[in-house]
């Protein structure tokens, strides 16, 4: 089996030329196997029918493994039988027509309009740091822009004016998107006031760091952790927390699924349907709360 596995790894890295992480993970899902085999008395990997790969799926299922590591080790073992295939060692693909077992959706966090109040008042607005933080964090809130698209705004792609934003989404595509009173304001105040303190010459982004130079992905998050322990919110908060809460209140306040959709930039009405499920959760949670024969 070592021989089968080295020329398989080798066969990743040279041919294939995946990536080391992935080539890593082909690796240690097929030494499980091969440990389950060894276990079961088999010497090969050549050993092995439909029925050997259906007993160690569900072994892995009976040992608690998620949905989604299950379906891993399967196309990790696939990947294996194809290419003995390919190379003539074996006759039939022994995970044919095998299919992986379904992840539960997990549904993402949301924020109460309480905790989402509580995130953003916490920047103090009269330092610069802080009055771009709540900048930020009212217009996440506003938009239901992806963090990746606030931190790449220049300050050119903001008309406060007229009350919108240029953004830049997936694959470039540009979006219009309003923003209401509180961001424009919040905005406003960082751009006019503050901004300019914080900027090195010739930078062209809105938000920066303490450096004067594009504020990262990374930096924002930290902003959020930093601010969600200050309001003491004992939710797992990640930097698109709030553009789920702003599809999930929109929703909640009785806005169409293709609005949503088209201010989130999603490319399929499908994936913004999550929100859907989110609001339906709410309304069973509030009746068998409230109802009295709930």
């Amino acid at each position: 089996m070592n021989k089968i596995l080295t020329d398989f790894i080798n066969y990743l890295e040279e041919e294939k030329e995946l990536s080391k992480n992935t080539i890593e993970s082909y690796g240690r899902d097929l030494r499980q196997f091969k440990k389950f085999l060894e276990a079961k008395g088999k010497s090969s990997y050549l050993d092995v029918n439909k029925t050997t790969i259906i007993t160690y799926l569900l072994h892995l299922q009976k040992k608690g493994r998620a949905a989604s590591t299950i379906s891993r080790s399967l196309a990790s073992i696939r990947s294996l039988y194809q290419y003995l295939l390919n190379q003539g060692l074996i006759k039939g693909d022994p995970t044919a027509n095998l299919e992986s077992p379904k992840s539960e959706k997990k549904l993402p966090c949301v924020l109460s309009l309480s905790e989402v109040e509580k995130l953003i008042n916490q920047p103090d607005e009269k330092s610069s740091m802080g009055a771009r933080d709540k900048a930020m964090l009212e217009l996440l809130y506003a938009t239901g822009m992806r963090v990746t698209e606030l931190v790449c705004l220049d300050i050119d792609d903001i008309n406060l004016e007229m009350g919108y934003i240029k953004c830049r989404g997936n694959g470039n595509k540009e979006r219009i998107i309003p923003i209401g009173t509180m961001a424009k304001k919040a905005l406003g105040r960082y751009a006019k006031e503050y901004r300019q303190d914080l900027v090195k010459e010739n930078e062209k982004a809105l938000f920066v760091n303490y450096y004067g130079k594009r504020l990262t992905r990374q930096g924002f998050w930290k902003i959020i952790k930093r601010h969600t322990k200050k309001a003491k919110i004992n939710k797992k908060i990640t930097p698109h927390t709030l553009r789920h809460s702003f599809a999930t209140h929109l929703i909640q306040n009785g806005a169409d699924l293709k609005s949503v959709q088209e201010m989130l930039g999603h490319s399929d009405i499908s994936t913004t349907q999550i929100y859907m499920q989110i609001t339906k959760n709410k309304i069973k949670e509030v009746y068998n709360k409230a109802h009295p024969r709930a």
